[in-house]
């Protein structure tokens, strides 16, 4: 018996392999986002996918999951790591200024989606308690999959990303409550619901307090104690407990174990070793995230989920639809601008892996009948599946609220201005750029998607108006028609590329300089129409080689030339003439 356990294992471990070193590499490839690679790997490789046909073919039984529930524990690793590396990168100042986000849109998104969703369920026919118990599983959102999708796109610390953590972080205190309902529910309504709320509540906060206190008084003593005895190894050692005991004691407290990680990764990100933890977990985040995304397409049951398709899509429609309004209504009504709001709103609307949780312990309890669970579970999985589709919707749709602000500022600008530069993103290097041309009394319009800096920089009498430099009319209003230059420095280099070609089909004689991450970057603004590029990752190699050969005692003019001609040279691989 030790010994199929130990096959079973190691199978297991080679499928998860393949599919993060082999098969979701190659969807990378295809554009597919990491997340929806690994949620389609589970898909392929569960026993609702080739093993499903492992009972004719053998051999496919060596390509599939033999135990999926065996990787759950280890999955849940990778949700616990992106969270606490989410959380060092905040600070209790930030997580402050969050608080009526947190607990006013969250809040309110999660009472309005679980009366919406119970509200629908029950015009269907359902029994009132069953359909409470639908919407409470299907109201929440993922924390793993909505968080990474960010990371992926640099968003997960700007606008966008606090305005759908502090959600989140509401719906992760909500889930001792929830799973008490369930149990509740199952009683009848002959059960006493608020002792054990109330239980739950002060135990919560206990845990809470606990974890604070810790780090406060004893965590950073015990960090630099670790680094004194030996470095490296035993810092990683620290920093696991500190991840798993914050996770386990908040998760003992009724809390989710994601909630106690976050709270810890906080506390870590007001030391010194910050930085260190950071780097090493990274790599195992990653590799632990994706075994997550693929667990929840194991439990994607397909052939059930087609067998009565009209009711999952029907579902999964209403239900991405009538949570991401919610949303966006929530974060409007506590402020958010009407941009901001839909493009996390839209984040918000798929709905999270704790529907398993709650599908679970409401079958156990005999809540639900035989049918419903593979259904609840079919459109919770299927909704995750298009989170990376629903940003980019929400993203679209933000861009249009954006480009009739930007529209109604740049009315009133310059489209007429002649000699001047106009900068598509500003940024630190956009900001350096103009500082520089300032002092040389250039007239300067500048084009940002970012409201707080465009708000900003107006305030200090900077023309910059709101706007995506990737639309001709932007471009027009800003005056690319009699400009002098356009300089293009944002980071994104699909949005770069974008700019660049929207210049070129407006004005094809305009000197285009762009800045690019790397020579690849560099040849596709060189093939979009760019006269001059500069790669951000050449040229800090090339100032740290001249420091390098300053350091060794060699002369300014055979520094210069070496660095110049080394320069050449990369700029040609680059695409640069």
């Amino acid at each position: 018996m030790g010994g199929a356990l130990h096959g079973t294992w190691l199978n297991d471990a080679l499928v998860f392999l393949f599919a993060a070193g082999v098969l979701a590499p190659v969807l990378r490839l295809l554009r597919v986002p990491s997340v929806l690679a690994f949620l389609l790997a589970g898909v392929v490789l569960g026993p609702f996918g080739i093993g499903a046909l492992a009972e004719h073919w053998p051999l496919l039984g060596h390509l599939t999951f033999s135990d999926p529930k065996v990787a759950e524990p280890f999955a849940e690793f990778g949700v616990l790591f992106l969270l606490f590396l989410l959380g060092t990168e905040l600070s209790f100042e930030k997580l402050k200024s969050l608080c009526g986000l947190v607990f006013g849109a969250g809040g309110l998104q999660a009472l309005v989606s679980v009366l919406a969703i119970t509200l629908a369920v029950m015009l269907m026919g359902v029994e009132h308690h069953v359909a409470l118990a639908i919407g409470l599983a299907l109201a929440l959102s993922s924390t793993a999959v909505v968080m990474q999708t960010l990371v992926e796109e640099r968003r997960a610390t700007g606008p966008v990303g606090r305005a759908a953590l502090a959600v989140l972080l509401f719906q992760d205190m909500l889930v001792a409550p929830i799973l008490i309902l369930i149990g509740f529910l199952a009683q009848g309504p002959e059960a006493n619901l608020f002792p054990a709320l109330l239980e739950a509540l002060i135990q919560g906060g206990i845990a809470v307090a606990f974890l604070l206190l810790f780090g406060r008084f004893v965590l950073k003593d015990a960090f630099r104690l670790a680094a004194r005895a030996g470095g490296r190894d035993f810092l990683m050692g620290l920093t696991l407990l500190v991840i798993i005991g914050g996770a386990v004691l908040t998760a003992s407290a009724g809390l989710s174990m994601a909630l106690g990680a976050f709270l810890a990764g906080l506390l870590l990100g007001e030391t010194e070793f910050k930085h260190q933890a950071e780097v090493d977990l990274e790599p195992f985040k990653g590799l632990l995230l994706g075994l997550f995304f693929m667990t929840v397409g194991l439990n994607l049951d397909l052939t059930t989920i087609w067998g009565s398709w009209p009711i999952v899509l029907g579902g999964l429609v209403l239900l991405l639809a009538a949570k991401a309004a919610i949303a966006a209504f929530a974060l409007r009504a506590f402020g958010l601008k009407p941009a901001l709001a839909i493009e996390t709103a839209f984040l918000l609307a798929p709905a999270s892996e704790f529907a398993f949780v709650v599908v679970t312990t409401a079958t156990a309890v005999a809540l639900f009948d035989s049918a419903t669970p593979t259904l609840i579970a079919g459109i919770a999985g299927l909704s995750m599946l298009t989170t990376p589709l629903m940003a980019r919707i929400g993203r679209a749709l933000a861009a249009r609220f954006e480009e009739k602000t930007s529209n109604d500022a740049v009315a009133e600008s310059y489209p007429d201005l002649g000699g001047h530069v106009v900068i598509a993103g500003f940024g630190r290097v956009g900001r350096t750029i103009a500082r520089i041309l300032d002092a040389e009394e250039a007239d300067i319009v500048a084009l940002e998607r970012n409201a707080e800096v465009v708000a900003r920089e107006r305030k200090a009498g900077r023309k910059i108006y709101l706007g995506d430099g990737s639309r001709p009319e932007i471009l027009t209003h800003a005056g690319l028609a009699g400009a002098s230059m356009l300089i293009v420095t944002v980071d994104d280099p699909k949005d770069a590329a974008a700019m660049v070609k929207a210049a070129r089909q407006l004005r094809g004689d305009i000197p285009v300089l762009a800045r690019a991450r790397d020579a690849e970057h560099a040849r596709e603004l060189y093939a979009a129409g760019a006269e001059f590029v500069i790669p951000d990752a050449i040229e800090a190699g090339l100032q740290l080689a001249g420091r390098a050969l300053s350091e060794f005692g060699y002369s300014s003019e055979v520094l210069e030339d070496r660095i110049a001609s080394e320069r050449s040279v990369e700029y040609q691989r680059a695409g640069t003439n």
